[in-house]
């Protein structure tokens, strides 16, 4: 297949490249470590290397360079389609080119023949309850695929580390073929009393996930292409993304990665900001009745919301500084396909109200919208209201970055990660160290 060749002659460049530089600048520090830092989660410390993608604190995310923006014109579409599709995305992540169409056609031929769930997979889902949380379906339904991880039974049998990412390879082609089935079915199981749709080759991989759904609208379909492009991938430092590169540092394989990946995607601070989001917009709306709020109503509401000691949701970004590039892509979907719908009106109008608010405050570095304060709208608007389910939407798109990086992990031999940790006590005489020293 030209895409794992491709991949292929751009991994035998980066290993000689990295060689290279590492011999010669293996000494150069990159990072300090703040005792904030330490006990913050260690926010800021440059101490990881992805290939994927970058945040840039003005331009938004950059996946292999290239903006959203520059994705959304650039990146393969569907025939009759203005939305990228995410067969494109994979490839750029991967490779660092963009595709042509005949790369994607690749691609999607592939995901058809390696798309198939072994039946018990299935019955493993339906064997928990009803009132599961799906990303714990989820999570499950992925691990249980494990049995076929490639790599693991190459591991087991003996091969060379040089051989390691061609295998990792062919677990995430298996996987990512297989993650809409999988997500469409506990949707269907959970929401819908268990009545499955089977998948629709003709189609494209988001599309097919719409379909599966149950969601065979020409708008869903683009829906979901965007959706899946813009959450794809963001730094290797969120917690979804280390955690799969965390876990296949132990050279586990991607099954184990990506489902213990996707437990840290289901966390609060993590997956589910848009459903915060929405609910907050929805509790907005009841509050004044039928009438649509204007914009002094939005105003007061903000104020009423941060003087009774809460955040307004889906403002502010740990690193942007201005308005979320993918904010900005949904808008514009919105301006498109839903002018009228009252709730994006009433984002609409939050983008010109909370801004201000929240620089009167005074307390947030970054007052502009994310893209949270704009995505679950859109997914309510086409009548997908599970709230719930809304984090697997975000994992089946956030798994295109994890499994790409997963590839070069292995392809760069990267080792396992162990950090070191240090007490209190510790810290305490490293301080008291280092003051002797200044006087």
């Amino acid at each position: 297949m030209a895409f794992k060749e491709k991949l292929r002659e751009k991994i035998l460049q980066r290993v000689e490249e990295t060689h290279d530089f590492r011999e010669k600048y293996d000494s150069v520090v990159i990072s300090e470590v703040t005792v904030k830092q330490a006990y913050g989660g260690m926010r800021g410390v440059r101490c990881m290397v992805w290939e994927g993608s970058y945040l840039d604190p003005f331009e938004g995310i950059r996946f292999r360079g290239y903006t959203i923006p520059e994705v959304r014109k650039l990146l393969p579409k569907a025939p009759g389609g203005h939305e990228p599709l995410p067969e494109g995305i994979l490839y750029l992540l991967a490779t660092g080119d963009l595709p042509t169409e005949q790369d994607v056609r690749e691609i999607q031929e592939e995901f058809k023949k390696r798309m198939e769930v072994p039946g018990y997979v299935f019955d493993m889902i339906r064997a928990l309850p009803r009132d599961s949380h799906p990303m714990t379906l989820f999570s499950l339904g992925i691990l249980a695929m494990r049995m076929d991880s490639k790599f693991a039974r190459a591991y087991a049998e003996g091969i060379s580390k040089a051989e390691y990412w061609e295998y990792m390879y062919e677990d995430v082609l298996d996987l990512l073929a297989r993650l809409p089935r999988v997500a469409a079915f506990v949707y269907r199981y959970l929401y819908r009393d268990d009545q499955q749709i089977e998948p629709d080759p003709s189609l494209d991989w988001a599309a097919n996930f719409a379909h599966m759904l149950g969601y065979d609208n020409p708008e869903v379909y683009e829906l979901m292409r965007l959706y899946l492009v813009l959450h794809s991938d963001h730094e290797g430092g969120n917690v979804s993304a280390h955690t799969g590169h965390l876990v296949a540092s132990a050279l586990s394989d991607a099954y184990y990665a990506l489902s213990a990946a996707m437990n840290g995607l289901a966390g609060p601070l993590h997956g589910l900001a848009n459903q915060e989001v929405l609910r907050w917009i929805l509790e907005l709306k009841k509050s004044f009745g039928d009438r649509m709020p204007t914009k002094a109503d939005l105003e007061r509401y903000a104020w009423d919301t941060l003087n009774a000691g809460r955040v307004i949701p889906g403002y502010g970004h740990a690193v942007l500084r201005r308005t979320d590039p993918r904010y900005t892509a949904f808008r514009e979907f919105a301006l498109k396909y839903m002018p009228d719908d009252e709730l994006f009106r009433i984002v609409s109008m939050l983008y010109e109200v909370i801004p201000n608010v929240l620089k009167q405050h005074g307390k947030a570095k970054n007052p502009w919208p994310n893209v949270d304060a704009h995505s679950g709208v859109l997914l309510y608007h086409y009548g997908i209201r599970e709230f719930p389910y809304y984090t697997v939407f975000f994992g089946v798109s956030r798994a295109i970055g994890i499994l790409s990086q997963l590839i070069w992990d292995r392809a760069l031999g990267l080792p396992i990660e162990r950090p070191k940790s240090v007490t209190l006590e510790w810290l305490k005489e490293y301080v008291k160290q280092k003051e002797q020293e200044a006087r």
